[in-house]
């Protein structure tokens, strides 16, 4: 699977309800920003992604600008992307534009891509 081809099935797997831990390195130094969350080391981002994942459904993510730079063992990818979901708990709705970025890295030989950092930010009306 190439970085672009892992990025694009890690926004299925949100769509799916899927587990997501398994597309970041198992590591204490990843980290992932969400729009209101920091999650720091594997263990947390695993913890965080399922209670996302339990508390959340009927999830959109519209990409529109991905782009994929591929260096060998690294690689780093931007997106623009309208995210919207379901909150469970609160029963409300949640819709946003989003910015996406973040980077890669190569694992268990040449085939598997995970993600090292990930930042999700909404955009802010100016």
């Amino acid at each position: 699977m190439t970085p672009e081809e892992t990025v694009r099935a890690y926004y299925d797997a949100v769509r799916d309800g899927d587990p997501l831990a398994r597309f970041f390195v198992e590591s204490p130094d990843v980290v992932k920003f969400g729009v209101g969350e920091r999650l720091t080391g594997y263990a947390e981002i695993a913890r965080g992604l399922r209670e996302q994942t339990r508390t959340t459904e009927d999830w959109t993510l519209e990409s529109d600008a991905l782009r994929v730079v591929d260096r060998g063992e690294h690689a780093a990818f931007s997106d623009d992307v309208r995210m919207a979901w379901f909150d469970a708990e609160s029963f409300a709705e949640h819709d946003y534009r989003t910015r996406w970025s973040g980077t890669l890295t190569r694992v268990d030989g040449e085939s598997t891509w995970k993600f090292l950092g990930m930042h999700v930010s909404a955009e802010v009306d100016r």
